[in-house]
């Protein structure tokens, strides 16, 4: 049996509101940026919900003075200190969104101005209860040459997938009735086998809820995890397999993401590596110690070299 879930606004003239979550743990660096972008948009945000995670660092402080510098924008700081983890720090901000739409991004996601107003526009359709959208990896070299293969990589994956069409938590939207039709049937996951936003993909199919792509919808993001050592690599990949294994789905097609990110890993990562040493060559990289010359040794006392 399946649930009939009535997207926000579906058959309405009124667009839906739009509410922005941000997982954060240990992000001081990363979260003013994000959230400036979260600002800057053509269609204001319903409100911006970061939720912080146990951080040891400053992240609640640079979130309080965007709130301090923003504070027409609807910033809001959540704790999560219940549990260790993206999912329950997920859930926590999904549980305290009031938006019609909640979008979901990542503390380090670059979000394209119009995003908001291009999440608008796809959910008002009640086409779908989820979507996803591409990235562009503002890291890497090529980066509009990267953002059309992502889409189209993307755009390939969602035929192959059939019912469970991926979501991608860096970029990604749901219903809020969506959310609270599926909430209780997500995984905890506390042993982080996991991806989270599959496991929330998979039990919308179940439920007969639909997920969409949408093109549009577009985000910067780091490459970063291409900086990973081969094995904590490969065991982030493989949660694309421990995920669907999970809930007892077995299909050589839904794995294509694991086979591209396996692919691409060696040279991306090799290149990454290459240019972080050709920058700091640029910069003179690392300080080099003195070099004792004879002059150094006449100086000294009694002319002896010393440490």
């Amino acid at each position: 049996m399946t649930d009939t879930v009535v997207p926000a606004t579906a058959g309405s003239t009124t667009l839906p509101t739009v509410s922005l979550v941000i997982p954060a743990y240990n992000e001081e660096e990363s979260i003013g940026k994000c959230l400036i972008g979260a600002v800057e948009q053509t269609v204001p945000f319903h409100e911006i919900i970061v939720v912080d995670n146990k951080s040891t660092d400053g992240t609640r402080a640079a979130v309080e003075a965007m709130i301090t510098a923003f504070p027409d924008a609807g910033i809001r700081l959540v704790t999560q200190d219940a549990e260790q983890g993206i999912t329950p720090t997920r859930n926590a901000g999904f549980n305290a969104a009031t938006g019609d739409v909640i979008g979901r991004i990542d503390a380090d996601t670059a979000l394209f101005p119009d995003w908001v107003e291009q999440v608008q526009r796809a959910f008002s359709t009640g086409d779908f209860v989820a979507a996803s959208g591409p990235v562009e990896y503002y890291d890497m070299p090529l980066r509009r040459l990267g953002h059309k293969a992502d889409d189209g990589f993307r755009k390939i994956q969602v035929k192959l997938a059939g019912d469970y069409v991926f979501l991608f938590g860096t970029n990604m939207a749901i219903t809020r009735a969506a959310w609270i039709a599926v909430r209780d049937d997500t995984c905890a996951d506390r042993e982080d086998l996991m991806h989270e936003d599959l496991d929330l993909a998979v039990h919308l199919a179940l439920r007969g809820l639909k997920v969409g792509y949408v093109s549009s919808m577009v985000v910067g993001m780091s490459a970063r995890r291409l900086d990973s050592a081969p094995k904590d690599y490969f065991y982030y990949v493989e949660r694309f397999k421990r995920t669907y294994e999970a809930h007892g789905i077995r299909d050589v097609r839904l794995l294509a993401p694991m086979a591209v990110f396996l692919g691409i890993y060696p040279a991306l990562h090799l290149e990454r590596q290459l240019r972080e040493h050709r920058t700091a060559r640029e910069w003179g990289g690392a300080p080099k110690a003195p070099v004792a010359t004879a002059s150094d040794s006449s100086a000294s006392d009694g002319g002896a070299v010393t440490a």
